[in-house]
């Protein structure tokens, strides 16, 4: 099975909208104002969120107007390439430029943020790249064991500190070894305790501040995993964080469950950051890069099983 087919069926649940809006589309119907209601109340109930909800409408309408759209196929049709062209933002690809290149990861609790750090650094490893994974978050021991048991999968170096111990200090560890040890790639887990929301963003820019002071420049990449089957509350999560620690993408994970495909239209359009990769599953090759027109095609019917971006 093809990537694309795999996406395709990991999506059954978050395409429904989507199919929901195309059959909205079927009949060619004549175009009126219960259309337009019914279409609003299907992106809501698809997670993209009231805000990017008006913006889609609104340009519709307005195209509607400008072109004198008689049927409702017309804006369906379009509503297809407006999906892709907000999912669609420049710096999608990973940047690790520096020497040794530092990604910083951020995330509550159970969004998949730990896992998520080994499979990206089994794909670094599998480019030739030597990779360092710095396991900050010190507040739950399961944390450092699971991140311990990738650098083993990942063939990668591991700096770990004592439960309990001072986050910034550890990262201030990890990212001098890196620097000791030539490593090509850096990347550090946190904690995501975000019941204690004030004091984790105040722990992350402190982290923040240890890892530019060390390097004398920001990290090469911050990035968010968050859960796709949180929905709307994935948009507050990224808004916080995003505040917190400059985020440049954003990782969605658990779509193959039952996400909503509209949250990550929302993510981009309300934070303008990009995604830069999905996850679908627990293997090491579940997550994989974002490709707007892939994701797009994937969840509408009509795209053919053959595509591949």
């Amino acid at each position: 099975m093809s990537w694309f087919q795999r996406l395709r069926a990991s999506l059954g649940k978050a395409r429904d909208s989507f199919t929901a809006v195309q059959n909205l589309g079927r009949a060619k119907a004549p175009l009126t104002e219960a259309f337009w209601d019914d279409l609003e109340d299907l992106l809501i109930m698809g997670d993209f969120g009231v805000p990017t909800t008006a913006k889609i409408l609104e340009g519709l309408r307005t195209v509607a107007k400008q072109e004198a759209w008689k049927t409702t196929d017309q804006p369906v049709a379009r509503f297809h390439k407006d999906v892709e062209r907000f999912l669609t933002l420049p710096g999608g690809e990973l940047h690790l430029t520096g020497t040794p290149a530092v990604v910083l990861v951020v995330g509550v609790n159970g969004s998949g943020k730990t896992t998520t750090i080994g499979k990206l650094a089994a794909r670094l490893h599998d480019e030739g790249k030597r990779v360092l994974l710095v396991a900050g978050d010190t507040f739950r021991a399961a944390a450092t064991e699971q991140l311990s048991i990738w650098a083993d999968r990942s063939k990668s170096e591991i700096v770990r500190g004592n439960e309990g111990a001072d986050p910034a200090s550890v990262v201030f560890d990890g990212v001098a070894a890196g620097k000791a040890r030539n490593v090509d790639v850096i990347l550090i887990d946190t904690a995501g305790r975000l019941q204690t929301k004030a004091n984790l963003m105040e722990e992350l820019k402190k982290i923040r501040r240890v890892i530019e002071r060390e390097l004398g420049r920001a990290p090469d990449e911050t990035l968010l995993v968050v859960d796709g089957t949180t929905g709307q509350n994935a948009i507050s999560q990224a808004k916080l964080f995003h505040e917190a620690t400059q985020l440049t993408g954003v990782v969605v994970t658990k779509l193959d469950s039952t996400a909503k495909g509209g949250v990550l239209v929302a993510i981009v359009d309300e934070l303008e950051i990009p995604i830069k990769f999905i996850g679908l599953g627990e293997t090491v090759d579940a997550l994989r890069p974002f490709h707007p027109a892939e994701f797009t095609a994937a969840l509408f019917e009509d795209a053919p099983d053959s595509l591949s971006v």
